[in-house]
């Protein structure tokens, strides 16, 4: 097995990591500081000047669409970088070192996750009116399948209704944790809700294209995320009251939103479990430059056990989750998402219980510190315990490898040597 990566990743990491050295890491206090003073202005949900500015550097140095794959590239007639899932993984790390970075590259979510599903379940009507713009930055996006009203987690219980009136579809329901609904430049939600309610159960479902700006659709609040609240992008609620679109915005048809869910959510678990490998990889840097510089009883944090025990800790769980994510993307390139199902579900369990742990323990050896936004640790552990929510919860992953690990043993296969319990004696 070949652990490297190719000679293109290792050329885009090269540049990529350069640019931020030279463009993203200089900007994280400009960042912060236009974030507050559009706040202390009332106009905290006003789109960075700080990012906006370096989006024409991204493009110029051919690092725009990095995330775009070679299938998705083919469907959408616009040319990215033209990676695999195993080739983008290890960028997508290099950029989540810092959280705001990947909106440089247009390789943010919900967008990517977005312009995959209009590239390949989308007409050429709606390609031509939300995905050309989406590619080029334009425009943001949403995707609205969550609700407060059920647990989400098992997305048959959605309610919102999308129901057939004519040359029509009227959607109603309310929606929340709505990502990027907060920035005034999203012009599209792709929803999902229940077009059939007397359809089988994983056919009642439908995913349809909504304009932003439709009537009937009001934001209700943004949502604070561990005190965060993620402006300008935000996480937002919404109510759809008798929004009306054209019925040509359905996306394959009637009953297929849960296969298209499956094919938009594989390729974003990936995308968020390496982001979150970089900001471990992050989180341990500041750890051990922490525990250097500081003294205590007698001697610096690093030479205390339970430092050291820690750093050593964190360094084989960031590197067994990188491999497994690997792993997962590879066998999503080689067999398809459906083969790495498996894979696929425990990176989601895996890298944010990871990221969360080694956050952590980078915040304890920063004392006070870690717990204000001097450093970037707290708004990191806030996004990667959100991680073990986006996507699918844990719980539901880890029931459905449970479920397929006992697969396996459900029927015995022919030929092999089926379970004897112990033989036991006096009892």
């Amino acid at each position: 097995m070949d652990f490297d990566y190719s000679p293109k990743t290792k050329g885009l990491q090269q540049r990529l990591q350069r640019f931020m050295d030279e463009h993203i890491y200089p900007n994280e206090k400009a960042y912060k500081e236009e974030l507050e003073a559009n706040t202390a202005a009332g106009r905290r949900w006003t789109p960075l000047q700080t990012i906006e500015n370096l989006k024409p550097k991204a493009k110029e140095q051919g690092l725009w669409n990095l995330f775009l794959p070679v299938d998705t590239a083919e469907q959408s007639g616009y040319s990215g970088a033209g990676l695999t899932n195993q080739e983008y993984a290890p960028l997508a790390e290099i950029m989540g070192r810092v959280t705001w970075a990947s909106e440089v590259f247009n390789c943010s979510a919900p967008d990517t996750g977005n312009m995959e599903t209009l590239a390949r379940y989308g007409s050429d009507t709606i390609k031509g009116r939300w995905l050309r713009p989406l590619l080029e930055g334009e425009i943001r996006s949403a995707f609205a399948m969550t609700e407060p009203a059920v647990a989400s987690s098992d997305a048959t219980n959605i309610e919102t209704r999308i129901e057939r009136q004519g040359d029509e579809y009227v959607i109603n329901g309310r929606k929340w944790w709505i990502s990027g609904a907060g920035d005034p430049r999203c012009a599209v939600y792709i929803t999902m809700g229940k077009s059939d309610p007397e359809a089988p159960r994983h056919s009642q479902q439908s995913m349809i294209v909504v304009p932003a700006d439709t009537q009937g659709i009001t934001v209700v609040r943004p949502l604070n995320v561990l005190g965060y609240d993620d402006a300008p992008h935000g996480h937002m609620e919404i109510l759809f009251e008798n929004v009306r679109v054209p019925a040509d915005n359905i996306l394959l048809g009637e009953g297929r939103g849960f296969e298209i869910a499956q094919g938009r959510l594989g390729p974003g678990r990936i995308h968020h479990c390496m982001r979150l490998i970089g900001q471990a990889e992050r989180a341990l840097e500041y750890l051990c430059r922490r525990a250097l510089s500081r003294t205590a009883f007698g001697k610096t944090i690093a030479q205390q056990t339970v430092t050291q025990e820690r750093i050593a800790e964190a360094r084989c769980r960031i590197d067994m989750a990188r491999l497994l994510t690997l792993k997962a993307a590879w066998m999503m390139d080689n067999a398809g998402n459906k083969v790495a199902k498996t894979e696929i579900a425990m990176i989601k369990v895996v890298a944010p219980g990871m990221a969360c742990q080694v956050i952590d323990w980078a915040m304890q050896v920063h004392g006070g510190g870690g717990m204000c936004d001097d450093f970037p640790l707290a708004y990191s552990y806030a996004n990667a315990r959100t991680l073990r929510f986006a996507d699918g919860p844990d719980e539901v992953h880890r029931n459905a490898i449970a479920k397929w690990e006992l697969g396996k043993y459900t029927e015995t296969p022919q030929g092999s040597r089926a379970y004897d319990p112990p033989v036991t004696r006096g009892c």
